[in-house]
């Protein structure tokens, strides 16, 4: 369903008044997710991960190159993005909770994400498959906790059975139940046919809900591994990189070889 190949991100800048010049950030990045798999995206801070998904989208920013191939359900969206297959197709669960709108109220907010998409406006299920009492339906954002405004968020992405999901960071400030709550939602869209990108830090949090783990460091990618690969010491891990990240877990030992 979804196919990078060789993927490339640099960005122009300017050195002193005149020059240019491009500053590689992402390299040669190949991966495929395909319907009902999770795959977890995993790396520091830094590491490229959520320009991944900005290229995916279509939204880098002007002074971006991307050279290599993005496709999706057969469409090349490297190039010109086709018109209207973000919104019905593809669905974003961001980082930031500043994508809420702070002038409307979260059941106005989840009305509308619904309708773009064409789905049953029903706001007080959706709350309540992210863990939310039904009377958040007439808060508005600054009146959420953050860990509440990521489960509107994660509401509204999954609004209208998207084919692809990108979450970026999706648990990030959330009580471990919210995390669950949220995991298990992602998992469930998964399981109906979804293919899911899910961006995060946190390895252990997301292993049992991932079906593969990819590691990105300095801007490249590890070869996926299967996540029941990511047990004992790791002696069934391929890519020493993420064999050495496992092992340095505090559950693991600690161990800082590979």
């Amino acid at each position: 369903m979804l196919q990078l190949t060789d993927l490339s991100i640099a960005f122009r800048r300017y050195r002193g008044l005149f020059r240019q010049e491009e500053v590689q950030v992402v390299s040669d990045v190949t991966l495929q997710l395909g319907p009902g798999e999770i795959l977890a995206l995993i790396g520091a801070s830094g590491a490229g991960k959520s320009l991944l998904a900005l290229a995916i989208l279509g939204l880098l920013p002007p002074n971006a190159c991307l050279s290599g191939a993005i496709r999706f359900a057969g469409h090349d969206l490297a190039g010109a993005y086709p018109k209207g297959i973000r919104g019905r197709r593809i669905a974003f669960l961001p980082q930031q909770t500043g994508h809420l709108d702070p002038t409307a109220r979260v059941g106005a907010q989840l009305r509308l994400s619904a309708s773009r998409v064409g789905a049953a406006p029903d706001v007080t299920r959706r709350l309540i498959d992210v863990g939310l009492p039904p009377d958040t339906a007439g808060a508005f954002p600054h009146q959420l906790s953050g860990g509440m405004a990521r489960r509107v968020l994660a509401a509204q992405s999954m609004a209208g059975a998207p084919e692809l999901i990108i979450a970026d960071e999706p648990t990030v400030g959330l009580d471990p139940d919210s995390r669950t709550r949220v995991l298990d939602s992602l998992r469930a869209e998964a399981d109906r046919g979804a293919a899911v990108l899910l961006i995060t830090h946190d390895l252990l949090s997301v292993l049992p809900y991932s079906d593969r783990i990819t590691v990105m460091q300095d801007g490249q990618v590890c070869v996926p591994e299967d996540a029941q690969a990511f047990e004992g010491t790791g002696h069934g891990l391929t890519s020493s990189f993420a064999r050495a990240l496992w092992r340095a877990l505090p559950q693991n030992g600690l161990h800082a070889d590979a």
